[in-house]
This record gives structure tokens, sequence and C-alpha cells, in this order.
């Protein structure tokens, strides 16, 4: 049988699951993917979290721990996102000492309310990567204005960053400088390049959603035909800045001392649209040295069909920049679009987080009744024990 993932694999693409969930971490379901699978890192986000602690039990006795000692709701929801964190890092640190720290690493995002400020970003950042104290974390920061100088001023600490929230090549170009400029502030102040890892979250299906919706509302044949190829072109023309960037002498003095690349990350890879294969924004960026994190469903749909060639991306540029003039001789302006999607993205998170606060002050109040399963307590300890250091 023919394992499209392993070949995937070999193509250069690291294979990402985009979910967690404490049910996850507890029955091995992602232990089982690491090893049958190929997956090699977790991103979470607050939607994430907020569906999964809605539609688990699991955290019944560590609300109950929290609801005891009187947490305040905020704290209370990074007690149990940290835990999960903590718990998958250490789950995934097989491939991350297997690839020399570059894979194996899971990410947790600070609070999205914060995407517009830059200190209390970086605070909480560096807050997240004591609090899990695992190598193999990544600390995600959105690409928004002030968030450029936190991710640089982050880096500079020696923690590992994931960018999130990118859309547009000239955010992406800022996005790699300012991981340029962390390093090198990293370097000065004596950390181990080595030690720091970074990937770069360039969403992918939301850009097709969003110009599609507007090709529809123009209406013309010529606009219609470019339905589903604005989201490709746009990460493959961002994996060329990709190149140019990392093949500068400014790069290679910093790989000279032992830094990794900051990889680019295709994210939301599910495509939205169901006219659309299940698989294209896996099939259409193939390419070494890039990450695609994926919902489950799309990991076992690859699994099952998906195509791997050697290289999507690369062979592109040109094709790609043409979509990219067309779209505009129809009237589509994308860097309207790209704006937008920041904002919105940026507002998506916000209503999950307070989704997710929302879910865990009922929880609390709740399991303050007492009205938590006994049976589970017993259970969620020990678990407590073994992954969590006992940080309940």
């Amino acid at each position: 049988m023919t394992d499209r993932l392993s070949e995937l694999t070999a193509a250069g693409v690291a294979v990402w699951l985009d979910d967690l969930s404490r049910v996850r971490l507890s029955s091995g379901g992602l232990d089982q993917l690491r090893r049958e699978k190929h997956v090699v890192g977790v991103t979470t986000n607050p939607t994430i979290f907020a569906k999964a602690l809605a539609d688990a039990d699991e955290y019944d006795w560590q609300l109950r721990d929290l609801a005891t000692r009187g947490l305040e709701v905020e704290e209370a929801v990074r007690m149990l996102t940290t835990y999960d964190v903590r718990w998958a890092c250490d789950v995934m640190r097989p491939s991350h000492d297997g690839s020399h720290g570059v894979d194996g690493r899971v990410s947790i995002e600070v609070d999205p309310r914060l995407a517009h400020e830059t200190d209390k970003t970086v605070a909480e950042a560096k807050a997240l990567w004591w609090l899990v104290d695992r190598p193999n974390l990544f600390i995600k920061i959105p690409a928004t204005e002030a968030g450029l100088p936190a991710i640089t001023a982050t880096l500079a600490e020696g923690i590992s960053v994931n960018v999130t929230l990118i859309f547009g090549l000239d955010r992406y170009s800022q996005v790699m400088e300012a991981f340029l400029a962390g390093l090198e502030q990293a370097r000065a102040n004596g950390h181990d390049l080595s030690k720091i890892g970074s990937v770069a979250s360039f969403f992918v299906s939301r850009v097709d959603s969003e110009v599609d919706k507007r090709l529809e509302k123009i209406g013309s044949a010529a606009a219609k035909a470019l339905r589903g190829k604005a989201a490709v072109a746009n990460a493959q023309l961002a994996y060329e800045r990709y190149g140019e960037v990392f093949s500068s002498d400014r790069w290679q003095a910093l790989a000279d001392a032992g830094a990794h690349p900051q990889r680019p990350l295709w994210a939301s890879t599910s495509t939205k649209n169901p006219d659309y294969r299940d698989v294209i924004y896996v099939e259409e960026l193939i390419a070494p040295g890039t990450v695609n994190t994926m919902p489950e469903s799309v990991i076992h749909a690859y699994a099952d069909h998906g195509e791997t060639r050697a290289d999507t991306i690369t062979g592109a540029y040109d094709a790609a920049r043409g979509v990219f003039t067309d779209l505009e001789s129809v009237g589509v302006d994308m860097s309207d679009v790209i704006a937008t999607l920041e904002r919105e993205g940026v507002e998506k998170f916000e209503a999950s987080w307070l989704e997710l606060l929302d879910g865990v002050r009922k929880s609390l109040a709740a399991a303050g009744r007492g009205t938590g399963r006994p049976g589970q307590a017993a259970e969620g300890n020990a678990q407590a024990a073994q992954h969590a250091g006992g940080n309940a």
C-alpha cells in the first residue's frame, strides 16, 4: 500500500496536526498520529481550545481543583490550556529530538485581545514559555503591526515563535525581517540559536473564500474563471520571497551561528468550498522546507488519495503572478482582501477566546457546586502527575 504521507514528508513537507484536546491526549490518539501518520507537530488556537473544553468532560477533575482554589477565569484558562500543551509537547518530544529541534513543536497562542499591544504580547509570551516549560514549545504571535516588534523581542529572549495570521506578501516580508532581527538580538544576548525555532503561518483557504466571494459578486465569466486560484498563487509567491530571504548573506551569517530557518507553514488548509478537491491546499503547496498543518480529516484524506509531486511551487511563480494580474483586471483589490482577512482573523480569535472564557467561567461555577464526576477525578489526577508536573 502506498504511504502517501511518507511521500509528502520525503518531498520536504512536515505534516502537523491542526487540533488538540484532552481526549486526543488521554486516548493516545495524538501519539498514534505521530507514529502512524508522520505527524511531527501540533498547532492550536483559541477556537480549537473553545471546542475542546466544551465537548469533553475529561476536564472536570481539573476544573474542580481550580474552583476549589478560587482561581479567576483567565488564570484557570491558562492552567487548562497549558496543561494540554505541555502534555502534547511530551508526546511530540521524540519528533523534536529526532529532528535536532526542528520539528516536534506544539503551539500555544497569546491572548488574541493583545494583538494590538506589543509590550503585553511580549510579557504574555514570556509567561507562557515559563509556564509550559518545554523546549519544543512555540508561542503563537499574530502578524499585526503591533505583533511585528513583539516577534522580534520574543525571539531575542530565546523563545521560539510561531507567527500566525499572515495573509499578504508584504506582511510576510515584514515577518521575516522581524525574525532575522530577533535572531540577531538573541545572538547578541548570548542565546544558542540552534535551540530557537520559528515558523511563519501563512493562511491559505481563507484567501480563496474572500476572493471567491468578490468574484461571484463581480459575476463576469472572466471573474468566475478565477475562482479557487488566488490562495495557492498567494502562497506560492510567499515561498518565492522565502527563498530570496533565506539565501541572503544576512541569513547565512545566522545559519553559520547555528540558526534554523523560519519555515513557511501553510495554515487553514481544509477546503471551505465543497467543489474543490479536499486536499488541494496540500497537493498544490509541496516544496522543501515547508510545514502543512492540517485538521485530522485532511490528514486522512491525503493518506487515502493525495498525490505527491516533487515540487508544486518553485516552477509556478510566473503563473502565480499572472493570477494576481488577472484578479486586478477583473476588479479584485488584493490589498483590501488582505486587510479584511487580517482584521477578521483577529476578530474571530478574539470571539473564540471570549467563548472559551465564558465556557470555563460556567464550568468553574458548576464545579464549585460539586457537579463534577468523582470517578474521573482519580484518573485525571493520575494523568496530571505523569504528564503535567502536578500543575493543576
